[in-house]
């Protein structure tokens, strides 16, 4: 397994997934035999599997959509154990009992889906080799209205000094005869506004070396301090809506679409593109423009994949689940798994393939193509969400963040929650980042922060 885990998949000789025979049995979030799509995309996907000499039928195991995870887990207690898995939350107890396969093995030289793997699900997969999810990192993509940039009379911004400049010139400007009120906004809390700015901050990956060497965590580095003032700036100026802390993602995206707040972030892809034709319907004629993090760059997390397809220790139709997964990647797979049903989400002209209105509807269930191994004959997404996507490939950065042992997560919930008070203390003011930052510190060691550090130090 070291060895595996030092070896990149991409680049590997492909070799050929032999014959496989059996049925596996699938069970997926929104993945249900009440769904007639998903019943006739599972149906031609064992049509296709045929052609390939593959004699694999696939069942769905239905669960519903609403507390997924806890139906799950209730589940795989229960004995009922399918062979493909998707956790969305809870894998990593099933893995702690050596429950979930090591998938290396069964990806390594695959003629498909090795090459399909985009750069963080390699990373993610030498940390955490249990869950497989071939989908873009869920970058975030700052994006405007395009009138709106060009009635400040400012170009996109690319450096943090430009962001400021610009933030700063949205309230109050007009678009469509009405003032924007604020500049910027993110739900819940900073998430969305890390993503973008940490790195203008020197807030590259999680963990940091101070001057002597000494590792800390970000969430205590000079560089958080710095951002933490430049965001009480912002929210003291009128420019960060003060409302984002008690924001969901719905109230955020009904302040964009009505003008209420200039500069959201999406995630990229998909998402990206929602806000496009939802502006566009919102407002006719508004177009979005796709702006740059002042740094370029985005920290993402490669611990472990979030949410993904497991294999447990239990199956004996291993063979079938390789030949499965690797036609999903494969340009046949993919085509059908990005683009939907001839006919109905797209129209074919000889080689030519046209959208129809009902392809926005069609979402990928099993591997959402990289394109630098495969692109469709037609994308499934605009320009800009396209771009967006694209974005988040050039300016990735592996994060260098870990899972952690069960019997810290008391201590990493405990920091996290005095982060997430006190950041919005400093924000709104009610703490100084000149005058309370040592106590600010201390009380982060003290609610957990102290056992992550020393955990942290161990680990790196």
């Amino acid at each position: 397994m070291a060895g595996l885990a030092a070896t990149p998949m991409v680049g590997m000789l492909p070799r050929p997934v032999r014959a496989a025979t059996g049925s596996i049995r699938i069970v997926m979030k929104d993945l249900l035999t009440t769904n007639p799509e998903d019943v006739a995309h599972i149906a031609r996907i064992e049509e296709a599997l045929a052609a390939r000499g593959h004699d694999i039928s696939i069942e769905i195991v239905d669960l519903p959509s609403e507390g997924y995870a806890e139906k799950l887990n209730l589940m795989l207690l229960s004995g009922d154990i399918p062979d493909v898995i998707y956790f969305q939350g809870g894998d990593e107890q099933i893995a702690q009992q050596g429950a979930l396969m090591d998938l290396r093995p069964m990806i390594e030289g695959t003629e498909h889906l090795a090459p399909a793997l985009w750069p963080h699900n390699t990373a993610r997969m030498d940390n955490y080799p249990y869950l497989l999810y071939v989908f873009p990192a869920r970058t975030k993509a700052p994006v405007m209205r395009r009138d709106l940039l060009e009635s400040t009379g400012m170009s996109a911004p690319t450096t943090l000094e430009e962001w400021d400049a610009l933030l700063r010139a949205i309230p109050g400007t007009e678009v469509d005869g009405n003032p924007v009120t604020y500049g910027i906004i993110a739900p819940n809390n900073t998430d969305e506004l890390d993503a973008v700015f940490d790195p203008a901050f020197g807030i590259d990956q999680t963990w940091l070396q101070d001057d002597a060497g000494t590792w800390i965590h970000s969430r205590i580095s000079d560089g958080e301090r710095q951002k933490l003032a430049w965001y009480a700036s912002l929210y003291a100026d009128g420019v960060l809506d003060p409302e984002f802390v008690t924001s969901n993602w719905e109230v955020k995206e009904d302040k964009f679409y009505t003008g209420d707040v200039g500069v959201v972030m999406g995630t990229a892809g998909p998402v990206v593109g929602i806000y496009e034709a939802k502006m566009a319907q919102v407002n006719p004629g508004a177009e979005l423009v796709l702006l740059t993090p002042p740094a370029g760059i985005q920290a993402i997390d490669v611990s472990k994949e979030s949410r993904g397809f497991a294999v447990p220790v239990t199956t004996e139709q291993t063979d079938a689940v390789v030949a499965f997964l690797d036609f999903m990647a494969s340009p046949e797979g993919q085509l059908m798994d990005r683009l939907g049903f001839e006919g109905e989400h797209y129209t074919r002209d000889g080689d030519t393939l046209a959208p129809t209105d009902k392809l926005g509807a069609w979402y990928p269930r099993f591997v959402y193509d990289n394109p630098n191994y495969y692109q469709p004959p037609i994308s499934p997404l605009s320009e800009l969400a396209q771009a967006s996507l694209q974005q988040g490939v050039d300016g990735f950065r592996a994060d260098n963040t870990f899972v952690w042992p069960a019997d810290l997560a008391a201590a990493v919930d405990g920091a996290e929650t005095y982060y997430r008070t006190n950041a919005f203390r400093f924000i709104s003011g009610e703490l100084s980042t000149e005058d309370d930052w040592d106590a600010y510190v201390q009380g982060w060691l003290d609610a957990g922060g102290q056992a992550m550090v020393d955990y942290a130090k161990e680990v790196l």
